[in-house]
């Protein structure tokens, strides 16, 4: 019976590893960065409707 080799080229997998990397930080990182100020500045938006603005 013949084994499956589940091992790739150096450098398709490193190709792959650099493709991964620059989507992580060119789309992800932004996107994670952007909806959590987002999010923040909702929590803060609806806190200051439900309790008024800070000082009164």
């Amino acid at each position: 019976m013949k084994e499956a080799s589940n091992t790739l080229p150096q450098e398709q997998t490193r190709g792959e590893e650099t493709k991964a990397f620059l989507f992580l930080t060119g789309v992800i990182a932004p996107a994670v960065a952007v909806s959590v100020v987002v999010g923040y500045g909702f929590i803060i938006w609806i806190s200051q409707i439900l309790t008024g603005p800070p000082g009164s």
